[in-house]
């Protein structure tokens, strides 16, 4: 369904933490088209500082007090993961645009019954993958759907970053970001769900099944998290709907003046081989015909922005776009494996998806 405005699109936001607060807030306040008229988080003291630093006059403890606004076009979520799915499905049964933050939801069934309950409505439903934006995935994505690699067979991708303090329950030592409760938010398996499976792996997962446009069957896994509540570490070997098998890992131990994530990607087929290093910065096809690509990356363009995801929610909304490069059910996809890769965990076997 395209849909058209001919006034701005007003945003409100569920959840006042780090990210919400140095990213989504300022990129979506600086445009001419976009009012922010409200925001719900528990704690008052971020209320206030929220309300005071972007103008926004309405503030409430109660994300449902929120959802009753009149006119209110859109919300980004950016609670918790455990919220997602209960204040999402609130907010599309509220007839909202809704932007939930990775990880989509925790469970799979929660996942695909938003994508569903969009549908029905003709909502825009996006998770905020900032991967897909970058030049060098651009790239990738370009060259994939033009064949690049013939048939898929094999991938591997591996992301790594520099949580362990977040994972271990304590303060994080970048002064840039504000982490208001790391227990909560990262350390708490009943709220995160997890450690780097739900917390980083939502993005190179999801990132490696939209380039591939492939889906999981069957996903067997090992984690570990010395010294942590929730695993520090994940190997994960996945089966591929067209047969290909996938080996997917994390690590959320970079030392702390490691800042840049690693994402590190191998695509392997019977027409040649894609490959990319974000952390290196540069991207490579070889293929069996020797019609070979070297991506000339420049400084930069392998670090990790999230500006691409709200700008395109936006254009969506206002119809200016019918190309959402964060689709929801890639979201849900992402989910369905990683959630099979914690159930493989604590059951020991393979679990068919």
């Amino acid at each position: 369904m395209k849909l058209k405005y001919n006034r701005n699109i007003r945003v409100g936001f569920i959840g006042a933490g780090n990210w919400a607060e140095s990213n989504h807030m300022p990129i979506l306040k600086e445009r001419e088209d976009v009012e922010l008229v409200g925001i719900a988080t528990p704690t008052k003291k971020s209320r206030d500082r929220v309300t005071t630093n972007f103008n926004i006059q309405f503030s409430t403890s109660d994300y449902r007090e929120l959802l009753k606004k009149p006119l209110l076009d859109a919300v980004v979520i950016s609670s918790p993961h455990g919220y997602h799915f209960e204040q999402a499905k609130a907010a599309l049964e509220a007839h909202l645009h809704v932007l939930v933050e990775k990880p989509m939801t925790l469970r799979a069934s929660e996942s695909w019954e938003l994508v569903k309950l969009a549908k029905q409505k003709g909502l825009v439903l996006m998770v905020p993958t900032g991967y897909h934006y970058n030049p060098i995935v651009i790239a990738a994505k370009e060259q994939m759907d033009q064949g690049a690699v013939g048939s898929i067979e094999y991938m591997f991708c591996h992301m790594g970053s520099a949580l362990r303090n977040l994972y271990m329950g304590e303060a994080w030592p970048y002064s840039i970001r504000r982490i208001p409760d790391p227990k909560k938010h990262y350390s708490d398996p009943q709220i995160s769900g997890g450690g780097q499976g739900y917390s980083q792996l939502s993005h190179s997962v999801a990132m490696l099944l939209w380039l591939t446009g492939l889906r999981a069957t069957k996903v067997f896994a090992y984690m570990t998290g010395p010294g942590a509540s929730v695993e520090l570490y994940n190997a994960i070997v996945a089966r591929l709907d067209n047969g290909a098998i996938a080996t997917i890992s994390g690590a959320g131990t970079h030392p702390s003046n490691k800042t840049k994530h690693e994402l590190d990607l191998r695509i392997y087929g019977n027409e040649g081989e894609l490959s990319f290093d974000l952390f290196y910065e540069h991207f490579t096809v070889h293929r069996e015909d020797g019609k070979n690509l070297i991506l000339n990356a420049e400084a930069g363009d392998g670090e990790y922005t999230c500006d691409g995801p709200l700008h395109n929610f936006i254009d969506l909304i206002r119809g200016e776009s019918s190309n959402n490069l964060s689709p929801a059910e890639i979201g849900a996809r992402a989910i369905e494996l990683i959630e099979a890769a914690y159930r493989s965990v604590a059951l020991g076997k393979e679990i068919e998806v």
